[in-house]
């Protein structure tokens, strides 16, 4: 990582302004008690039934899906219950998160399921158990639950469809005698769409760990070359738990009616096509794959958020922000599990990034970060750290052409220079003019995919004219 000496430097150098943020959201383990309006089961009766989301319970994965089910709502009038998980995973951010929109869409429903009896002692970490295979642990220990809202929804409504996370599709083999149609929500791209249906193939390419395969390039259909060490970090060692669990998902996702994925036709054309050919498959059959994003919040001043520390006011990053000349600010956040290296305030990162006063964006690469960078028009300096960012990085730079990376040594810190070097280019190069342009053009792309008549709009309908035939 770079110190904060070596960046006050930099600031002075090119006397340009660094605006430093962590979205912390995952600090500690809390039950919190949630809102009353969440608790209350209410179902809203709609002319065809509803349809039932559940999302996976980390904040990165809960906006996406919550997002999904305003289009549900707003695009098609589904009735729409959400399935809100209640354990130690839980967390005062994704808890005012869901109060928010529970408030500004009532016709979404909320239904909170019982906490499990211990969690704690049931889902205990250990050597070879990743976080991942701990939640999906708690997502299994909830199966019961999730069974019984089912049924429970099923004899007051029809219900017209099951929309999984990929890390909830565990649910889906409780209630198979309930003919309920499975859709899964891809809350990342399809690039890393085709890479989790490809890993049985990989599977059977290699015995080795990829993290091991450093030099070694994976040719996965639809995106170019990959590094083997830089595949989505859940699948990298054998020897976790995570790398078989992931397998499972990936037969699983198979067997669904459809795939939804939050991305859009004209940013990741060529993986969407290569899933639409089966040939990220090639052993069986590909379920369709809708991309109907970007899906992203909409820009918040951040006074409805918890820990803004603007008392209730305009966030005082964004006022500042509104007093630079255009284009002067480098943003720079790490998303909600990173640490951000300088911290003076909360701050709203959607809204953030489209102040005009913004001309690039630091970024972790994790994909809400790359939708809301590409909806924003901002061009991204890519310094990847976990989960599938790494990848992301590859298709960002090679394939799409929005982003410039940070060159990272093998223990993952990055220089000083490397940071001014790529903060220069950014701003002052020919390259990064032209990144600045084709992040203008994807974002006027990204508009029209949303828009009437646009890809994403039409997949939406496709996807609901299929529902409307689902009435069980």
């Amino acid at each position: 990582m770079v110190d904060g000496l070596c960046l006050s430097v930099l600031i002075c150098k090119f006397q340009l302004h660094f605006l430093f943020s962590c979205l912390h959201t995952l600090s500690v383990f809390q039950n919190t008690e949630a809102d009353p309006r969440i608790r209350k089961f209410k179902f809203r009766m709609g002319s065809g039934g509803c349809i039932v989301l559940y999302p996976f319970p980390l904040r990165g994965h809960v906006g996406p899906m919550l997002e999904l089910a305003k289009q549900f709502v707003l695009r098609h009038h589904f009735s729409v219950t959400v399935l809100i998980t209640t354990g130690p995973f839980d967390t005062p951010a994704t808890t005012s998160y869901i109060h928010h929109i529970s408030q500004a869409n009532p016709s979404i429903t909320f239904l909170r399921l019982p906490p499990l009896s211990d969690p704690f002692s049931l889902v205990e970490p250990s050597p070879n158990r990743s976080s991942l295979v701990v939640l999906l642990e708690f997502i299994r220990l909830n199966n019961p639950n999730v069974l019984h809202a089912l049924k429970t929804i099923s004899q007051i409504t029809p219900v017209q469809a099951f929309v999984v996370d990929m890390f909830t599709t565990s649910a889906v083999d409780v209630f198979s005698d309930l003919s309920i149609p499975t859709y899964i929500y891809f809350t990342c791209g399809a690039a890393a769409l085709s890479a989790f249906l490809h890993l049985p193939i990989i599977d059977k390419q290699t015995t080795q760990n990829l993290k091991d395969l450093t030099t070694t390039h994976l040719h996965i259909p639809g995106l170019p070359p990959i590094r083997a060490s830089h595949m989505p970090e859940p699948i990298l060692d054998r020897d976790d738990q995570a790398y078989h669990e992931c397998l499972k998902i990936s037969s699983q996702m198979t067997k669904s009616r459809a795939i939804m994925v939050n991305t859009f036709e004209s940013l990741e054309s060529v993986s969407l096509k290569a899933m639409e050919d089966g040939l990220c498959v090639p052993d069986g059959p590909t379920p369709p794959v809708y991309s109907v994003g970007p899906l992203i919040s909409e820009p918040q001043d951040g006074t409805e958020e918890a820990g803004n520390g603007g008392g209730g006011g305009v966030p005082k990053c964004l006022l500042w922000l509104d007093e630079q000349p255009p284009r002067s600010v480098v943003f720079l956040c790490f998303g909600s599990m990173g640490a951000g290296l300088v911290v003076k305030s909360w701050a709203p990162q959607v809204a953030v990034l489209n102040r005009e006063s913004v001309g690039g964006f630091v970024s972790h690469c994790g994909w809400n970060s790359v939708l809301e960078a590409v909806v924003a028009g901002v061009p991204i300096l890519a310094w990847p750290l976990y989960a599938e960012q790494h990848m992301n990085r590859t298709v960002l730079v090679d394939a799409y052409k929005l982003a410039m990376p940070i060159d990272q040594s093998d223990d993952g810190f990055v220089s000083a220079d490397e940071v001014e070097k790529r903060v220069k280019s950014l701003m002052d190069s020919e390259d990064g003019r032209a990144l600045r342009e084709r992040s203008q053009e994807m974002r006027q792309q990204a508009l029209t995919a949303l828009a009437e008549g646009g890809s994403s709009s039409i997949a939406f309908t496709k996807i609901a004219d299929e529902l409307c035939g689902n009435n069980i």
